[in-house]
């Protein structure tokens, strides 16, 4: 192949990135350049590394498993809300942020198994991140009731800034015996040395509470805005 016709390839992944404005496929981009899966991919990794070694390029490609997708470098986001209104920032919190940790690496996982993990019910908490668009069904579980399964979606490896769940940190014994001490000395210093199994999964249970109420008072908030 000439130096001409890799460069015509990589303006048709660029084109078809550009105007399609999400992850696309490494097979519809071989269907665009009608050539086979290897060759459209090698042609979207050539157009990656060109941006990527562009300077004060405003634009990256990113590989996401086996799609790509055109999007904005972060270190260009304060000089885009200066043109937009700043989308309201969702915070994740310490409930919310163990349980997608919990489906990260269990996933496909349902909230039974996450809530026995936990020790308390992680309903509120598996909502807040399918409503993020962090976790989605996918699927159900071949058990009475089939319960649904949940697992993390693209949008969750595109926020933590990894290609694949495959590139997740792993965690040796030693490290889960260490995080295993972490966590008791944290509910110890949170729910006090004495205190019992029950009183902890309740105040677990509130803090889940006091979340929801937040949510609905925020919500509140907009509908006269809205109205």
């Amino acid at each position: 192949m000439t130096e001409a016709e890799a460069r015509a390839q990589e303006a048709v992944v660029e084109a078809v990135l550009f105007t399609m404005g999400r992850s696309v496929e490494t097979r519809e981009l071989a269907a665009a350049l009608e050539c086979a899966d290897a060759e459209a991919e090698a042609a979207a990794e050539r157009l990656a590394k060109r941006y990527g070694e562009a300077e004060a390029c405003g634009m990256q490609i990113i590989r996401l498993e086996k799609r790509w997708q055109m999007c904005t470098k972060k270190e260009y986001y304060d000089a885009l809300i200066r043109v937009a209104k700043a989308p309201k920032k969702q915070t994740l919190s310490t409930v919310v942020l163990e349980t997608l940790s919990i489906i990260a690496y269990k996933q496909p996982v349902t909230k039974t198994e996450i809530s026995k993990i936990r020790g308390v019910s992680s309903d509120f908490a598996v909502n807040k991140l399918v409503e993020y668009g962090l976790v989605y069904e996918a699927g159900r579980l071949d058990a009475p009731g089939r319960p649904a399964l949940f697992a993390t979606t693209e949008e969750f490896l595109r926020r933590f800034g990894v290609d694949s769940r495959k590139d997740l940190p792993t965690v040796t014994p030693d490290q889960e015996a260490e995080i295993a001490q972490e966590v008791e000395k944290e509910v110890k210093y949170r729910f006090g040395l004495e205190t019992s199994e029950t009183e902890a999964r309740e105040n677990d249970a509130a803090e889940n509470r006091e979340e929801g109420q937040q949510e609905a008072a925020e919500g509140q908030e907009k509908a006269p805005e809205e109205n």
